[in-house]
């Protein structure tokens, strides 16, 4: 067997002109060949973090000057010029300096060219790769390292027909990779021109530091002697970078392909647009924007100074460059000021009959408030026009405020526009941005007229009592040019800049309490209360309005699920008793829900059992069902409390009506005091105060005993403590407990009350006169005390609504105490 020595001499210098021969590379340069007897025993040896180095590579080594000048300085003075290079993943040591038992057994010798002191950069130098050497003791395991090595040999046959098999196989593998990459072509032209393509050894190393493979795959090639090991090991190598390269080759040409159809398609399509304004069949940008705005305006009826300053823009934009800022922002402020409809209405339908019908249709129950609609029209029809009106619906949740704003709006034939108000903190919002801010936008109401393409659309402004203030402004306070009647047809919107007519638009507003909203904004809109629904209007409203629009969401067909009038009133009463009508939608939806689900389970049985389809199985609803698809009914029927110092009030809330029993009970007679609770306001523990002093400074006008008070703790109790409280109107009421507890006597029929009371007795008028009455009708109590002062609110009430209430009218206490507790003050109503 015969050794392969190509090791065994060194590579070729650094003109890279050189004669090759079998046995080795002899430089013609003025530096000598190192030959085998010249190489040194030991070595200084410096590490190399990236990958190793291999014979016959020429190619710059980065290191740290500060950490190996001493190791380049003394191998430098040495004659041979020679340094060993070892392979040293420096990323897993953590930042620490590398020991001995870091290094690996096997390295490669170099001959350094340029050394980093002759070097304009002293952190690299120029190696040149001779041979392999392995480590065979430390002879300095500290900076400069230093060891004893010897140079092992290739094993073996070159000459032999596997290792030439090999080395073809090799050849061809590289010769694949060059049209993957232009670098390996360069590669292969310095081993042709430097190297004997015989030498296996040589060619299996190249090929090696030719790849992309990890420093370890590498130091595993350098580390194998024999050479048909190597080559197969390099083979491998071969076979992984065509792959890399072939894939990253796919990648490119997508990515190309893609980019080159963009380009091609924007070339061709600026061509098309070159051609063609060239025709005379298009124009360019900026004229064809021109002329779309001028096509706009030819429909409008623009005031002057409207159409002045929408001139001066349009000359601006003329003379401006498609591409520039200001041309985008010039092109932005046309397209929002020739969309406003200048001068554009729709006709009114002011046909009171139509307006009637339409509200009949869509409403059940709210006479009053239909009246009041119908009067507003009526005007408008008078007029000819309805202009600068500005209706404000308030009410409990659920009545119904938004859906009447929309009937108005069919009733009237407008167009209808809605956005809510409730959490607005930023005043551009109502008045639009000003055009110097990035994204700057007209105000809503520029944005409704620009949808609803009309002048005199209905708007509606939902939630008005919610609306907010932050330190980006008020809006309630912006909307008080575009709400008063007196202003709005000059309103001023920031991005347009110009003045705009809202004085032809129908506002409805709504809201569920007047509390929150700032007085100079209430003062410009007119009041129209919703005050909630009774028993009998929630049950027509479920009948007609809310049946069969579930039945449509679900899918349901008329004859295929239907519940009676005693179903519809059991929920109402049971479940419902809110002023509005949203919960019992809520209740009739999960109604269906249920019978869906026992139709689906139906049908599966049905088909399991191979009988027929189920899709049209009928159900009928009765009250005996409610309890089994609701539960439990969420409000037992409940009797007015009696008793000895316990009398019911009525109260109202943003919720609607509701009653009131105010409890009173003589604790012990150690002492003199008066206690409160259930969560009582400021103004109803005054109410309290004044209802103690009065009784008890009137004990023998109304014949109570008149030690009573002096002997007794007294403990006054307001029920649902849970449940904040807080008015005036509860006065006559807990004055009434107060004298009942001191006669020990109760009231003996069912009586409910309402009444502001002063010091002396005097009964004053209380607000909620409509929402009190419809609450003592749900509690079916039908003898109610109210103010002398409130008769005219009680006798403008619907006509359902007094029928069958007995109504006692106090000017003063003396007349609520003779009307519970003397017999012979019982008459009839007073309506």
């Amino acid at each position: 067997m015969q050794d392969d020595n190509t090791e065994d001499q060194s590579s070729p210098g650094l003109d890279l002109s050189a004669e090759i021969g079998d046995d080795g590379v002899k430089l013609k340069s003025s530096t000598p060949a190192v030959a085998d007897d010249v190489l040194p025993d030991s070595l200084y040896l410096i590490p190399v973090p990236q990958r190793p180095f291999f014979p016959g590579q020429v190619q710059p080594v980065a290191m740290d000057p500060d950490e190996w000048g001493g190791t380049i300085k003394a191998v430098t003075e040495a004659t041979n010029g020679v340094v060993g290079l070892a392979y040293v993943d420096r990323s897993q040591l953590g930042g620490r300096d590398p020991e001995p038992r870091n290094f690996p057994e096997m390295g490669c010798v170099v001959r350094l060219h340029r050394p980093p002191m002759m070097s304009e950069n002293p952190g690299q130098f120029l190696a040149q790769g001779v041979r392999r050497f392995r480590i065979v003791r430390w002879l300095s395991d500290k900076p400069p390292y230093r060891v004893q090595v010897e140079y092992p040999r290739s094993q073996g046959d070159r000459d032999s027909d596997d290792v030439k098999a090999y080395a073809m196989a090799v050849l061809q593998a590289v010769k694949e990779l060059l049209p993957l990459n232009p670098l390996y072509s360069e590669e292969l032209r310095y081993y042709i021109t430097n190297f004997n393509p015989n030498q296996p050894s040589l060619l299996a190393d190249f090929s090696a530091a030719l790849t992309t493979a990890n420093g370890d795959q590498l130091q595993e090639i350098l580390e194998t002697l024999p050479l048909q090991s190597r080559m197969q090991k390099v083979l491998t190598l071969l076979g992984k970078e065509r792959e890399v390269a072939e894939l990253r080759g796919k990648i490119t040409d997508q990515v190309n392909e893609k980019v080159t159809d963009q380009q091609r398609e924007f070339f061709l399509r600026e061509q098309m647009k070159v051609i063609q304004k060239e025709l005379g069949l298009s124009k360019d940008d900026r004229t064809s924007d021109a002329e779309r705005f001028e096509a706009r305006l030819e429909a409008l009826v623009l005031p002057d100074s409207v159409r002045e300053r929408i001139d001066d823009e349009l000359q601006k934009l003329s003379v401006l460059e498609p591409g520039s800022p200001e041309y985008g922002v010039t092109r932005n402020y046309l397209d929002w000021a020739t969309q406003v409809p200048w001068g554009l209405t729709s006709e009114d339908n002011l046909d009171l009959k139509h307006a009637a019908t339409v509200l009949d249709q869509d409403h059940d129950g709210l006479d009053d408030v239909k009246d009041r609609i119908l009067e507003f029209l009526a005007v408008g029809s008078f007029k000819g026009e309805i202009a600068g009106s500005i209706l404000l619906l308030v009410g409990p949740p659920g009545v119904g405020k938004t859906s009447i704003g929309r009937s108005v709006a069919n009733a009237l034939g407008r167009e209808f526009y809605r956005f809510s108000l409730g959490g607005m903190r930023d005043e551009a919002e109502i008045k639009g941005h000003r055009r110097t801010y990035v994204g700057a936008m007209p105000g809503k109401f520029v944005q409704a007229l620009k949808e609803v393409k009309v002048a005199n659309p209905v708007i509606m402004l939902d939630e008005i009592d919610k609306i907010g203030a932050s330190f980006q402004g008020d809006p309630a306070s912006a909307l008080l040019e575009a709400l008063d009647p007196e202003q709005n047809s000059e309103f001023l919107d920031h991005y347009l800049d110009l003045r705009v007519d809202l004085s032809k638009v129908l506002f409805i507003c709504t809201a569920n309490q007047l509390d929150t909203i700032p007085g100079p904004l209430l003062d410009r809109m007119e009041t129209l209360r919703l005050s909630g629904y009774v028993a009998e209007e929630k049950l027509a409203i479920a009948r007609n309005h809310l049946w069969p629009k579930q039945l449509e969401r679900h899918g349901l067909a008329y004859d295929q699920l239907k519940i009676n009038d005693p179903a519809l009133k059991y929920v109402i009463e049971s479940y419902c008793r809110e002023a509005g009508v949203r919960n019992l939608e809520k209740q009739l939806s999960r109604i269906m829900r249920k019978s869906i689900v026992e139709f689906v389970k139906g049908r599966t049985t049905k088909r399991r059992n191979a009988k027929s389809d189920a899709s049209r199985e009928k159900r009928r609803i009765g009250k005996r069902d409610i309890d089994d698809l609701l539960g439990q009914p969420l409000f037992q029927p409940e009797k007015p409390q009696r008793g000895i110092g316990v009398a019911t009030g009525l109260a109202w809330t943003a919720m609607g009506g509701v009653t009131l029993p105010v409890e009173s009970s003589r604790v012990h007679t150690l002492n003199r005091g008066f206690k409160l609770t259930g969560r009582l306001g400021d103004v109803m523990r005054e109410s309290a105060d004044i209802a103690y002093s009065f009784v008890i400074s009137h004990l023998k006008d109304y014949r109570c005993d008149l030690d009573f008070f002096d002997t007794s703790m007294v403990h006054l109790h307001v029920p649902e403590g849970a449940t904040p409280k807080d008015g005036p109107s509860a006065g006559i009421t807990i004055a009434t407990a107060l004298v009942s507890l001191a006669r020990k006597e109760r009231i003996k029929r069912p009586l409910a009350m309402t009444g502001e009371l002063t010091l002396t007795g005097q009964v004053l008028p209380v607000g909620g006169i409509r929402e009190k009455v419809i609450a003592a009708r749900r509690a079916k109590i039908m003898e109610l005390i109210l103010p002398h002062a409130n008769r005219r609110d009680f006798e403008e009430l619907p006509d359902y609504l007094r029928e069958g209430i007995n109504v006692h009218f106090a000017r003063h206490f003396r007349d609520v105490f003779e009307t519970v507790f003397e017999d012979h003050r019982r008459g009839k109503p007073l309506h």
